[in-house]
């Protein structure tokens, strides 16, 4: 199977960025170095040696949040299927030296996500649910399931793997890309603002990073909560306001 409709890569845009290197450092342990890129400052984080994240400081206007990129076999072509379904480009196909073609849209409900055409074997492994301080797992809120359903199934050949239950007027949809179970859509009744879809990191322990965000500057939202399968789940903020997750074993 080809990466196209795979999580690939994770991108901050943030208003300190030395802050933001300091937080998730301690949290998730990630090292950084500049990626040397021309005309713009953009570092790169690693885990355990392998890349798993971008880091930029964000020009006025520009949402202070977390990215997901998803990999693509042709940029030009999803993003013209994309406007056709309803989607908002809000950086057109635009090249990136060595390391491949990427494009930046709000889907119809709001959301923002961005896709990357890699160069050849250039999909890294950012995304990689074995692995503490990948990407690990990814959640769209939203008013309206099926229509994000059919939204990314139609870019991405995304497919509802099941459904679960979460209250007597709400259903969770897992998402999967082949066999690979790797994110979910919820529509949450009366939600504020525009949809949006939440980053999840892999960790060693929920309880530790608990810990970890709290003394970095961070905040935890609520509680850790077990989700099926075991692992359980915590949403955080980092010092500069951006939204993130983590997910691991107590």
């Amino acid at each position: 199977m080809s990466s196209h409709g795979l999580p690939c890569w994770y991108e901050l845009a943030t208003n300190n960025v030395d802050t933001a290197k300091a937080f998730y450092s301690a949290v998730l342990g990630w090292t950084w170095a500049d990626s040397g890129m021309p005309g713009m400052a953009y570092l790169l984080a690693k885990a355990d040696g392998a890349m798993v994240a971008g880091l930029f400081s964000a020009d006025p206007g520009i949402p202070l949040a977390w990215t997901q990129y998803v990999a693509v076999d042709d940029a030009d072509a999803l993003v013209a299927q994309a406007k056709a379904l309803g989607a908002t480009v809000v950086v057109p196909p635009t090249d990136i030296p060595n390391t491949g073609r990427f494009a930046v849209l709000i889907d119809p409900q709001g959301a923002s996500f961005a896709i990357l055409q890699p160069l050849p074997d250039g999909t890294g492994g950012a995304f990689d649910q074995s692995k503490p301080g990948h990407g690990n797992w990814h959640d769209l809120a939203c008013p309206d399931a099926s229509a994000a359903l059919a939204f990314y199934g139609a870019l991405f050949g995304w497919t509802e793997a099941r459904a679960i239950p979460m209250g007597p007027s709400m259903t969770y949809h897992v998402i999967a890309r082949g066999d690979l179970q790797f994110g979910g859509i919820i529509a949450e009744a009366g939600q504020q603002g525009p949809a949006k879809w939440t980053v999840y990191f892999g960790t060693r322990s929920i309880h530790t990073a608990v810990d970890l965000v709290k003394s970095a500057g961070g905040h935890v939202q609520r509680d850790p909560a077990e989700v099926p399968g075991g692992a359980l789940i915590i949403h955080c903020t980092d010092p500069n306001g951006a939204v993130f997750a983590l997910v691991g074993p107590a």
